[in-house]
């Protein structure tokens, strides 16, 4: 995707204002020695941003506008460290509601449905985000926020509730519980806007049938907005994304490289009218790549594909390096394997060890499945992990992301 003239003009504007609030960003610009940017190669020469900026910026130091012109702060979760507090302007605030309003629109969500939104409100941008939108698109929302799994079932039958909001394991959870109550006749659920977390086609599939929904996901960070500035279509190819408000690059996550339209790297992104905290070139660690061709929805926003993980949740074990995803996508080589898996490294006796936890429906003997996945991964990925099946349902739910990468050599 090259930079276009418009977003080009809106790049140079977010860098005059930038240098002209002399916050930790226009300084940093500044001392880069920038004053404007006019073309292609301007723009590929400014330095990037990251999320260990915005920690140094705490508290308020990525601000670029006046205190009084702040009527908002949000916070990125995360449970170390310093917060990242992200300061929005009255238009941060709507032109977030907008965005999310399109991705309702894009997924045929309209101003009759009601949409039951579960996860949390407060500091994190998430239930705010879905709430904003959907008021702006007109639907009816109902704000329940997260967990209290027993009043949401209630909800849902009793205001037959069409649209549910949630996280992928939380959708799970909910989908779980339905079959398990056998509840599937009272609902009226038709679809739901799923987001927060990189999910496998098993785990979309039981929450499809679980809840009998079609499924649209949502993308989005703290950072930039929050939810809502991406959104999957009907094509179930990709995510577009609103180029009006976003300049998205896909670059090689070591070298910071721009790679070409179609080739997986990391996400980065400028937001482009953003006030409060404008960011140039955030790198999100997010992997994906932009899809080159026009999508067969008809929406002619442009489309990254579905998230493959994060460049920083890349293990090491015996030398070679190891992403989530690549045990997941052989877990679900494995028709008798449910969605839900743990992976825990730990040191023993020397040397790093990676133990793999994995549901199954019960269908095959556990002690030859469990055989089957290490030789699997062994051919694949090149190394054994020891791998431990266990019953349906064993493995923690979550109403929030699960958590599924364990670290433990270093604890």
């Amino acid at each position: 995707m090259h930079i276009s003239a418009s977003q080009l003009k809106l790049v140079n504007e977010q860098v005059q204002r930038l240098v002209a609030s002399g916050n930790y960003f226009g300084r940093r610009l500044q001392e880069a020695g920038v004053t404007e940017v006019l073309t292609e190669e301007d723009f590929l020469a400014l330095p990037f941003s990251e999320k260990e900026d915005l920690r140094n910026c705490y508290p308020l130091g990525v601000s670029a506008v006046d205190e009084r012109e702040i009527v908002r702060i949000h916070s990125s979760s995360g449970t170390t460290g310093t917060p990242v507090i992200i300061p929005y302007t009255a238009r941060d605030v709507d032109d977030w509601a907008e965005q999310f309003r399109r991705c309702y629109e894009l997924a045929g969500i309209t101003a009759q449905d009601r949409i039951q939104i579960t996860p949390g409100y407060g500091l994190w941008t998430a239930g705010i985000g879905f709430q904003a939108g959907a008021e702006k698109l007109g639907a009816m929302v109902i704000p329940m926020g997260p967990g209290n799994t027993e009043k949401q079932l209630q909800f849902m039958v009793d205001l037959q509730t069409t649209v549910i909001g949630a996280t992928s394991s939380y959708a799970l959870l909910l989908a779980e519980e339905i079959e398990r109550r056998g509840m599937r006749d009272q609902i009226a659920l038709t679809k739901g806007v799923v987001g927060s977390e990189r999910w496998g086609k098993k785990m979309r599939d039981r929450v499809k049938a679980g809840l009998g929904i079609k499924i649209y996901d949502i993308y989005g960070l703290t950072e930039v907005y929050g939810p809502g500035i991406g959104i999957s279509c009907d094509a179930e190819d990709g995510m577009h994304y609103w180029d009006d408000y976003l300049y998205i690059e896909i670059v090689d996550p070591e070298t910071g490289e721009p790679l070409p339209d179609g080739e997986w790297g990391e996400i980065v992104i400028t937001t482009l009218v953003k006030e409060g905290a404008p960011l140039i070139r955030f790198r999100t660690h997010d992997l994906s790549r932009i899809i080159p061709v026009a999508c067969p929805c008809g929406c002619a926003f442009p489309r990254i594909d579905a998230l493959q993980g994060r460049s920083d949740d890349m293990v090491k074990i015996h030398g070679v390096n190891v992403f989530p995803r690549q045990i997941e996508e052989i877990l679900q080589s494995f028709p008798a394997l449910s969605s839900e898996y743990q992976i825990r490294l730990s040191h023993l006796e020397g040397r790093d060890t990676m133990r793999i936890y994995v549901e199954t429906d019960g269908t095959q003997d556990f002690l030859d499945t469990a055989d089957a996945v290490a030789a699997e991964v062994k051919r694949r990925i090149g190394f054994t992990p020891l791998v431990k099946v266990v019953e349906l349902g064993v493995l923690p739910r979550s109403e929030k992301k699960t958590k599924r990468v364990f670290d433990e050599r270093y604890e």
